[in-house]
């Protein structure tokens, strides 16, 4: 059950968020709604997942398989658009491809074959699994993420997959970093990915901390989580 103060703070962090996001686009010469918002929903219940529907809200993204299956299931009909965002192991392939309607981080050849075989058998030929290439911007290799160079090549390979679809592209300001030079390379990236494959137009970057520079190079969504829900729970 959620609570009438609940419900009033995750509209209150709704509020500002659409309104920070409205403001970067027209600082940055663009159409206000031009850009999408994820909100990421890791670690917060389900309830909370129903308030933003009841909001307004259509695209949630969660980041670790354990968490978000469950969730899919008790918010199935919804209407949501599910995107699975942390790093992905090849064996959570299948059950990813069970609900998510967005896989923001497909980084190598291998989880792309994983991915296809299980979104051929499980999914209908009408709804692929759209699939964005993760671009690493860094040289942290933990937080995931395909080097610049290899982003064709696995773009490509989503492209022709069965029961895949190439959505764009997907990436992580590095940490104590200037952001609009992290996302004006991977705007150079989504702009050679756009070149071979036209349809491929989502740029997915910026958070809570840097959403603005996202915006400013070509961001089409952003994902914001605490922003909105505010503190995060911790992960038991």
């Amino acid at each position: 059950m959620v609570t009438d103060q609940r419900r009033q703070e995750i509209a209150a962090g709704l509020t500002a968020v659409r309104e920070r996001i409205v403001t970067a686009e027209l600082a940055a010469g663009r159409t206000a709604g031009s850009v999408d918002l994820v909100v990421v929903t890791k670690t917060f219940p389900a309830q909370d997942v129903t308030v933003l529907v009841d909001l307004g809200i259509r695209h949630v993204g969660e980041n670790r398989d354990q968490e978000a299956e469950p969730k899919a299931v008790a918010l199935k009909g919804s209407g949501l658009v599910w995107h699975f965002i942390g790093q992905l192991q090849t064996n959570k392939a299948r059950s990813v491809a069970g609900y998510a309607d967005v896989v923001e981080s497909v980084d190598r050849l291998k989880l792309v074959g994983a991915l296809s075989r299980a979104a051929a058998d499980l999914r209908s030929p009408d709804s692929p699994l759209r699939c964005l290439v993760q671009v690493c911007l860094d040289d942290q290799p933990g937080r995931g993420g395909a080097q610049p160079a290899q982003v064709a090549e696995i773009a490509a390979a989503i492209a022709k997959a069965p029961g895949l679809t190439l959505g764009g592209v997907m990436a992580v300001a590095p940490l104590e970093a200037d952001p609009d030079v992290a996302f004006a390379r991977l705007a150079d990236v989504a702009g050679e990915v756009r070149r071979n494959h036209p349809d491929a137009d989502v740029v997915s970057a910026g958070m809570s901390g840097d959403l603005e520079a996202a915006v400013r190079n070509g961001a089409t969504q952003v994902r914001l989580g605490s922003a909105v829900l505010g503190y995060r729970p911790p992960v038991g």
